[in-house]
This record gives C-alpha cells, structure tokens and sequence, in this order.
C-alpha cells in the first residue's frame, strides 16, 4: 500500500530514502554539469577524430549499460549502430560476470565501458582484448579502480564518474537517477566529438537546466496535488504500470521508467510504443486486468480484503511530427475499457532536453512511489 501522506511530508521522504534516491533526482542537474567538465578534464576536447565508427559497442553491468546504449542508439540514429554487450556469468556480481566481443568487431569499431564499479575482472580483460582487435576504448567508472589502469593500458581514454558521498553507502542501483547522467554525459560528450551525436557543451548546459527545472516541479517540497512525479505516483499507487510511448524521444524514456519501477520499487510493468502498442496490449485490457472487469470491487470491504490490480496506461509522448499521432486512438481504446490514463508531455525543446525531462519526471514518480511504499 502507497503511505501518500507520507508524500507531503518532506521530512518523512527524506528519511525513508536510505540510498540518496530523491538527492540523485534532485541533483541530476549539478551531476550532469560536473560529468561535463571531467570528461573536458580528461581530454576529450583534445582528441583528434579519424571519423565516425562503423559501430559502438558499449558495455558494463545491469541496466546502467542498457538505458546508456538505448539513449546513445536513439539519438545516434542508424548512421553508426549502437550495440550492447550483454554479459554472462553466474551471478550478477562482479567478479562472476563475462563480456566478450563479437567476432566481427576491428579497428573500426569504437567499444564503450560504462559501469558505476570499476572493479569486474573481465570488464578490463575486455579493454585488453579490445586493444589486441585493434579497437578503440574508452570508458566512464569511478576514479581509482582497476579498470583505470586497464583502459590506459590499452592507450583507451578514461572519464571519471562523476560521483556524490552518498554514492558509496551500499551498491548503486542502475535505476539511480544519478548513476544515469553520470555515466551518460561523458559519453554524450566523447560522441559528440566524434560526430556521432550532437551534444555540445551548450545542449549539455540546456539538459541541466531542463533537469534543474524538473526538480524544482517535482521536488519533495511541492504537494502532490501540484506535483506531477509525485500525482503519478499516487496514481500507480494499486495499479499495474502499462506504458505507452510515441515519439523516439519517448520510447528509452518509458522502457527505463519500466526498468526503474522493477529495481527500484519492485513493480512490475508493461512497456511499448504507440501505434503497434494498440495491437499487442487490446486483449490485455480488455481482460480481468481492465478496472471494468470487477463490477463489485465498489462494494468491495476496502479494509479486510486487498484492492485488486488493474491496469492503468502512462502515455509519455514526444512532440509528433508533422502533426501525425496515435494519442487519440490509444485514449480511446483505454477509456472504451475503463482503464485510467495518465499523460506526460515535455515542454519545447530540442530531442536530448525532451529526453532529459520525460527521464527526470518519471524518475521521480519511481522514486516516490519506491520510498512511499516502503515506509
């Protein structure tokens, strides 16, 4: 059950979040602005590009690694393909995880490391393998570990994460608003050197603003009823998530909202884009997921019995093109079934600030419905 007084209780939030969630989401920001200037620290204004690669392979672990290589693919477009090296292992720890490149990749291709640890033995056998190939590396983790060494060892540039004292409590989840900006803005920076992206320091500078203006809508200060993290949260509260998405600013968006609500608030959720998400989702809630499907739940003892799970759509949507949009038909197939939705729009911007809000104002719905569940 979702505490929502609890919501409107700054002191109480702030209590309740043991792992700096609400600060990660706060200083989002002020991280994205600090990772800027350390990667320019570390060189990469310096560096003197050949061209663009024929791909980018990005690897590290969890869905860190994921959300960076499905927001680098979307803004790179298909001019150099963006993959991600799934590890293997035992076990999602350190030392038991495996990374291996693929046959195909040589000294055209561009491998990137992105991990808040540092210290998996096989991310640095991977720099060297990568080197022996003939690739180039390069790569963002907390300064001082291993894998330091092993990018200078393969002549690779390494970026300092940008980290906050409360980053080193207990291992950060990948879902962290914080651990996102501070693995995605020194890449962002190298590829747009590269040419791959266009991220230059004053669309960075845009981004942090956006983050910052999120903040100050969405922070643990403003009331729910003005709130639209924490109004999204309230509605989530007993509801399964079923995400829509339209616009390509949209769909990384909803799949690491997705992805935050199961790490982060243990939730789970359905995630797809719009038009094709009408087809596949239909049958879903036209079924005992639909809040139609229990014509006595109002009558239902709210005390002695648990509300029963329905569905409810979260359409997050990037400006359409050409005035071309699926929101009216996806409106109508949830509210012909009863299902509730919720919308997020972005103010104007260009495609990363777009990005950067829809990211920031579900983070925070995450991480207040993670605090406010648990309390």
């Amino acid at each position: 059950m979702l505490d929502e007084s609890l919501l409107d209780t700054p002191e109480d939030l702030a209590a309740a979040d043991r792992r700096g969630l609400l600060r990660g989401a706060a200083e989002a920001g002020a991280r994205v602005r600090t990772a800027a200037r350390q990667a320019t620290e570390a060189g990469v204004q310096e560096l003197k590009p050949d061209g663009r690669p024929r791909a980018v392979l990005i690897a590290g672990p969890g869905v860190a690694a994921t959300h960076a290589a499905d927001l680098i693919g979307t803004l790179a477009g298909p001019g150099s393909p963006v993959t991600r090296l799934a590890p293997t292992g035992v076990a999602p720890a350190a030392g038991a995880l495996r990374w291996e490149l693929p046959g195909w990749a040589g000294s055209v291709d561009l491998l990137l490391i992105a991990t808040p640890d540092g210290t998996e033995p096989s991310l640095s056998l991977l720099a060297d393998q990568a080197y022996r190939r003939g690739c180039s590396v390069a790569a963002v983790a907390p300064a001082g570990t291993p894998l330091e060494e092993a990018v200078a060892g393969a002549h690779g540039l390494f970026m300092p994460m940008a980290t906050a004292p409360y980053d080193h409590g207990e291992p950060l989840a990948g879902s962290s608003p914080g651990v996102l900006w501070a693995l995605l803005t020194p890449l962002l920076t190298l590829l747009d050197r590269i040419g791959l992206v266009t991220a230059p320091p004053d669309a960075l500078e845009k981004v942090a603003d956006r983050l910052d203006h999120v903040a100050e809508r969405c922070g643990p200060a403003i009331v729910t009823y003005s709130n639209p993290a924490k109004t999204l949260a309230s509605e989530l509260a007993d509801a399964l998530p079923v995400v829509w998405t339209e616009g390509e600013s949209a769909g990384p968006a909803g799949r690491r909202f997705a992805a935050a609500l199961a790490e982060l608030a243990g939730r789970p959720a359905l995630v797809a884009e719009l038009p094709e998400a009408l087809a596949a989702h239909t049958a879903l809630l036209a079924g005992p997921l639909a809040a139609s499907a229990d014509p006595d739940d109002f009558f239902r003892d709210r005390v002695d019995e648990p509300p029963a799970l329905h569905a409810r759509v979260v359409l997050l949507r990037d400006r359409p093109i050409g005035g071309l949009t699926a929101a009216t038909a996806a409106r109508d197939l949830a509210l012909g079934h009863d299902t509730p939705i919720s919308e997020l729009e972005p103010e104007e911007g260009d495609e990363l600030e777009t990005l950067a809000e829809l990211i920031a104002v579900t983070d925070f719905a995450a991480v207040y419905l993670t605090l406010a569940s648990r309390a």
